[in-house]
């Protein structure tokens, strides 16, 4: 099934349910992915990687705002945005350990022969690719950093 009929099935249930929450996170999935669609000006179906990069940037937009809300104590804002976060990480593949993208990041390290800092780029690339939707940028990027120290 692809992710767009996954989102119109949970959409459906959550009209039904009532849960305001689901919808919101769920309409905000629904958005992006036909911006996606249209913003090359023909109406494709995106790939796989495509669809998860959006699920992932609609996380972290969350998470990102849900933190600001809690710096500033405002608990009542972070919530929707925590729970919003989960219904859309729902559609995401499981995420994998640290240890796990370690071993992604030295067989990465490996294949390019990468020396130091300044081969990052080319191991973020192979990592990033191979993992999508399985680790975020952020955590990838600081064991790239570490292992190339």
């Amino acid at each position: 099934m692809s992710l767009q009929n996954a989102i119109m099935i949970a959409l459906k249930a959550a009209m039904k349910s009532k849960n305001q929450t689901a919808l919101t996170a769920l309409r905000a999935v629904k958005s992006a992915i036909l911006l996606a669609q249209t913003e090359s000006g023909v109406k494709a179906d995106l790939s796989e990687e495509q669809e998860l990069k959006i699920l992932q940037k609609l996380v972290k937009q969350r998470k990102d705002s849900a933190a600001i809300y809690l710096d500033k104590d405002r608990k009542d804002l972070a919530s929707p945005e925590i729970e919003e976060a989960e219904v859309i990480s729902q559609f995401l593949p499981e995420a994998i350990s640290d240890e796990e993208i370690e071993i992604v990041v030295v067989a990465a390290i490996n294949e390019v022969g990468a020396k130091g800092m300044q081969d990052m780029g080319k191991v973020m690339g192979i990592v990033s690719s191979k993992l999508t939707g399985q680790a975020d940028g952020k955590t990838i990027s600081n064991i790239v950093k570490a292992k190339l120290l």
